[in-house]
This record gives structure tokens, C-alpha cells and sequence, in this order.
């Protein structure tokens, strides 16, 4: 792996009370389009097969610790207990740099420790000023999420309030709770629009702003709402854009909110060399079910991943896969925010060992034993495939994905 820094479970396979074949039963055939989603673009499927190569990782060593950086002693001593001594790469490089007030540009993806390598001097700055604000916009609310339950333990002892601005709870409390005047605001840029134009939340006053995932958020529409915020927060802010590519729209959006920024790039492959992928081929409708089954109760199977392309395509393979004896959860848009906390919780403490999710809800998921992921329905663009695939072989085991294509 390549760095640069410049300027511009519980149980070892799945349960399953069937040890035979598995019994029949008609679940399958190609998913119907989602209309909230981009266009699908052919994808030739020898793309869905690679056999895993593992390249040893070169192993990064830190330039600082973290009692190196300049920080609020409060801030430190919260990172001190944490058990944080070295900062990953995407941190040793972002923190410093936004210590000193300059608008970041992060290439990274998932799993990098980026959401620290943000709110650090994002924290830091809002203990230094009492008038400062933040903002923070991420794509999905499991990613929000994420991202407040680590402000809320760097914040830990100050007088720094949190809010959590995300579809699927109750607006009236948001609104109770902004009146305490949190002084950083997380949330999804939906139900972010949605407070400002009650006039709930104001944000001319916010000086700081992070967007979280941004290739995500264009690919997923936010656009406008996104471009509709950023206008609405203070000119004079500094500004970080987290993004796992640099496409020519996210630069737009970049370069449109920021100022001769710092870029500090993590260079990853974009397909993990560590997951084996190869396609599972099915004839008919009634063939793809039993092919799914036949999978998951394979002995290298632990924890898997399901992708499903629309919300009831999810609920339904989620039911099928309950009634054949499989111990599983769903996730998608259209749970509330509780049931898709519950759900991934039980999945990542491995209550479950199967998740059916959307490639929306999935964005966020971060579990490191991961050993499966079946795409179950196509994906739209190989951008996602990518993404899904990413959820599997983590922290340098080998991963697995297959990828359902009719015959």
C-alpha cells in the first residue's frame, strides 16, 4: 500500500437446522429496477471472477503519535483512554494538517480510521473557540451514526453537544433536542434539508464542515440537497471532504467549497486482492434460491453478506431464508433507525450470521469477519460491486464473493 501526502463471531458457519439438500421452494429471477437509482450499465461477468492474490500489506510506520499533535488537552486525554498511542496513515497525515485551519481533501475508504482523522481537529477546534460550530454529512444513517458515537467519546467531559439529524426518528425530538443548541450537528442531508427549511436548524453560523463519503452521497442523488447546505453554512469555514475515488464530480463539488485544500491520499486497490471472487450460475427462478442455499451452508462459510437490490426483494429473501432455518437479519431504507441499529448490532456480535441488505443500508457497515458476500441481484455499476465486495476479507484475512448471473 502507497501513501501520499501532497497539497491540491460466535459460530464458525451459518445455522441452519437443515443438514440435507436444501428443500425447495421459489425465490429468484432478475430484480426489478429501482427508479431512485442510477442507471444500470452492462457489466461483462468475467469482471465477477479473480481468484485471491494476497500482497503482503507494507506495513506503515507512524511519523507522530498522538501526544505529537497540538491538541486540547481534554481531547488527548480522551484519545489517551481509548487505548490510541499511533495514528493510521489517513490520521498521521490529516490530523496535523487540519490542525492548522486549511480545508482537507481525504482519499481513503472504509476502515482507515478517517471519521477520527476528521473530528480530531474538528473537536479541537471547537474547544479552542466557544463560537465555533460543525456540521457533519454523511450518506447513510448508519454512517452518522458511526461518526457521533466516536465524537461523543473524543467530546467526553467537555461542554461540546452531539445531535444525530437522520430519517427514521421522530422530528419533534430533533427539534427538542436542537433547542439545547448542540454545537455539532451529524446527520444525512435529507433530513438535514428538511430542519432547514422548517427553519429548525440554522447554519450561518457554522464555521466548520465535514462531508463524509462524498463519491456516495453523488452517486446516491444528494447533490443538490448536499450543494443546497453547503451555501447555507458560513463562507468563512474550513471545510473536509472524505471520498474512497476522486471522480470528476466529486472534484466539482470540491473544488466549488474550498480553498487551495491539502490533499492527502491513501492509494488502495479498488478490488481487494484478498477476496476470492467467482459467479454462481442459475437457471430459472425456482433454480436461485436453492443455489443460495447450497452456498451459504458450505463449510468456509461463517458470516455472510446477501445483497438484494430493492427494499422488498430484502424483506422477502430475508423471510425465505428464516423459514429454511437460517439465522438472519434485514437491513434496508425503509426499516427505522432502530431496527437497522438492531439488526446490525445482532450481525456484528453475530446473533445472526446473515445479513440481507441494500447496497444504500449497507454503506456504513463496518465488520471485520466478514467471510462472505453474494450478490444476489446485480449490481447497477461495478462502482457498487466494488463497494459490496469490500465488505468481505478485512483486517488481512481472505474473503469471498459471488455474484448470482442467470444463464
Amino acid at each position: 500500500m502507497a501513501y501520499a501526502y501532497k497539497s491540491a463471531g460466535k459460530s464458525s458457519r451459518p445455522k441452519n437446522r437443515y443438514n440435507a439438500k436444501p428443500r425447495g421452494g421459489a425465490y429468484g429471477g432478475r430484480p426489478r429496477a429501482n427508479r431512485n437509482r442510477s442507471k444500470s450499465q452492462y457489466i461483462d461477468p468475467s469482471r465477477f471472477i479473480k481468484t485471491a492474490s494476497p500482497v503482503e500489506e507494507t506495513k506503515y510506520t507512524a511519523l507522530h503519535n498522538f501526544g505529537d499533535f497540538a491538541m486540547d488537552a481534554l481531547l488527548l486525554d480522551n484519545i489517551t483512554k481509548k487505548g490510541y498511542q499511533y495514528p493510521t496513515p489517513i490520521q498521521d497525515q490529516a490530523v496535523p494538517a487540519g490542525l492548522t485551519g486549511s480545508d482537507i481533501v481525504g482519499v481513503a475508504g472504509t476502515g482507515t480510521g478517517k471519521t477520527t482523522a476528521f473530528m480530531l481537529p474538528v473537536i479541537d477546534k471547537l474547544l479552542r473557540d466557544d463560537a465555533s460550530k460543525a456540521l457533519v454529512i454523511a450518506p447513510t444513517r448508519e454512517l452518522a451514526q458511526q461518526i457521533q458515537k466516536e465524537t461523543t467519546v473524543l467530546t467526553k467531559g467537555s461542554n461540546i453537544g452531539d445531535i444525530l439529524i437522520v430519517g427514521g426518528t421522530n422530528m419533534n425530538a430533533q427539534i427538542k433536542q436542537l433547542r439545547r443548541q448542540p454545537r455539532i450537528i451529524i446527520g444525512t442531508p435529507g433530513r438535514l434539508m428538511d430542519h432547514v427549511k422548517r427553519g429548525t436548524i440554522k447554519l450561518r453560523a457554522t464555521n466548520t464542515v465535514v462531508l463524509d463519503e462524498v463519491d456516495r452521497m453523488l452517486d446516491m442523488g444528494f447533490l443538490p440537497d448536499v450543494t443546497s447546505l453547503l451555501d447555507s453554512v458560513s463562507p468563512e469555514r474550513q471545510s473536509f471532504f472524505f471520498s474512497a475515488t476522486m471522480e470528476r464530480k466529486v472534484m466539482q463539488l470540491i473544488d466549488g467549497f474550498t480553498k487551495e485544500p491539502i490533499k492527502i491520499e491513501l492509494q488502495v486497490s479498488r478490488a481487494a486482492d484478498n477476496i476470492h471472487q467467482d459467479v454462481i450460475h442459475y437457471s430459472g427462478n425456482g433454480q436461485k434460491l436453492e443455489k443460495l442455499h447450497e452456498a451459504l451452508i458450505g463449510d468456509l462459510v461463517s458470516k455472510a453478506i446477501i445483497f438484494e437490490e430493492t427494499q422488498r426483494g430484502v424483506d422477502k429473501l430475508h423471510k425465505e431464508l428464516q423459514d429454511r432455518g437460517f439465522s438472519s437479519d434485514s437491513i434496508h431504507g425503509g426499516k427505522s433507525l432502530g431496527q437497522r441499529r438492531r439488526a446490525l448490532a445482532r450481525f456484528k456480535d453475530s446473533d445472526v450470521s446473515i445479513l440481507v441488505a441494500t447496497d444504500v443500508a449497507a454503506r456504513g457497515i463496518d465488520v471485520k469477519d466478514v467471510s462472505h458476500v453474494f450478490n444476489y441481484s446485480l449490481p447497477n455499476v461495478y462502482d457498487d460491486y466494488i463497494h459490496r465486495i469490500g465488505r468481505a476479507g478485512r483486517a488481512g484475512q481472505i474473503g469471498h464473493a459471488f455474484t448470482f448471473v442467470e444463464k
